[in-house]
């Protein structure tokens, strides 16, 4: 069923923030792969919008992604303090930082929404719904997939009722998936290592994250066990992309060499080109939306003046093969590890 979603097994991730436009999921989608819009940071009117959108102009599969949310754990004066120090950077900016305040990203009104509406397939990242969610979407008629870091959260997801698993090696850009949001060991396990490790536990169906910018690597993550590949970062740079041309520039520059992890801009780890403000602040603490709301208004100030050194500029480790072409040449071209598989 799952394989009825896609004509060629290349899944456009969802890219919160900006570039998961209706745009690039439709011209996606057109070419034979699956788009996943991104519901984060958006209202449930905003997301129901996009589905909207996309539906007017295509009757391909889609799916949307949407964030769980996790209770605070942070301490109240270990975050006031890491805000505190970015003042400097406010000031610069001329603007205030934000309110360091907590959120659950519109989850109650976002969830009743895809169960009155649901798209072809829902996703979530940074947990594992609860099993009656999982159970109410799937009976709406909607393919569930639980985005997992580790075999042990593969468990878990499988045993809430995912149908099919997003497995997120720690190649991959922007935020990471994973349940909790702390510095355990052994939490960040490489994409072919992670298929293999999730594959020993469990025969739901995988779709493959991490690093992926070319053929041989849709290839690699296929004869791994995969049965997808999922690339954000390879679409940043195309026309229907929504992001930043900063964001998009950056990807191409040579100032800009290497990504690591940090949880500067958010408060929860995220893999993103190391630019200034990654460097000026190291020690930012575990807390997620917290940081990421104090920070909106200093990264909102940068991209409004085109500063690619203060806004975080997410991308995995493959980068560096991102192209400015259609949405739909990229698909062509990644779909080649597809065929190249199948020989």
């Amino acid at each position: 069923m799952l394989h009825d979603l896609w004509r060629v097994p290349v899944v456009v991730a969802p890219m919160a923030g900006g570039p998961s436009t209706p745009e690039l999921i439709i011209a996606a989608g057109g070419a034979g792969a699956l788009g996943f819009l991104a519901a984060g940071y958006k209202t449930a009117e905003a997301m129901a919008g996009e589905i909207e959108a996309v539906r007017q102009e295509t009757d391909r599969p889609f799916g949307v992604n949407v964030f769980v949310p996790q209770l605070p754990e942070s301490e109240p004066e270990v975050v006031a303090a890491y805000v505190a120090s970015l003042e400097p950077d406010a000031s610069r900016l001329g603007v205030a930082c934000g309110e360091p305040s907590w959120d659950d990203d519109h989850w109650n009104a976002k969830i009743e929404a895809l169960l009155a509406d649901p798209p072809a397939i829902v996703s979530f990242t940074f947990g594992c719904p609860p099993a009656e969610i999982v159970a109410a979407l799937r009976a709406a008629g909607a393919t569930v997939a639980v985005t997992v870091t580790t075999p042990e959260e593969a468990e878990e997801a499988v045993s809430a009722g995912a149908e099919c698993l997003c497995l997120q090696g720690f190649e991959a850009g922007a935020h990471r998936g994973s349940f909790a949001n702390d510095d355990r060991a052994g939490q960040d396990w490489g994409l072919l290592a992670l298929i293999a490790g999730v594959g020993r536990a469990t025969d739901v169906p995988l779709i493959a994250a991490g690093g992926i910018a070319g053929p041989s690597d849709v290839a690699a993550v296929l004869a791994a066990g995969a049965v997808a590949a999922q690339v954000g970062t390879a679409f940043l740079r195309c026309p229907e992309s929504g992001a930043h041309p900063a964001h998009k520039a950056a990807l191409a520059d040579p100032g800009f060499t290497t990504t690591a992890i940090t949880r500067a801009f958010s408060g929860r780890r995220a893999r993103g080109l190391v630019n200034r403000f990654m460097r000026e602040h190291p020690g930012a603490p575990a807390a997620y939306p917290q940081i990421n709301n104090a920070t909106r208004p200093l990264r909102a100030a940068a991209a409004g003046g085109g500063d690619a050194g203060g806004m975080s500029l997410w991308a995995g480790q493959g980068f560096r093969a991102a192209e400015e072409r259609p949405a739909g040449e990229i698909v062509e071209r990644l779909a080649r590890g597809a065929e190249h598989r199948s020989r």
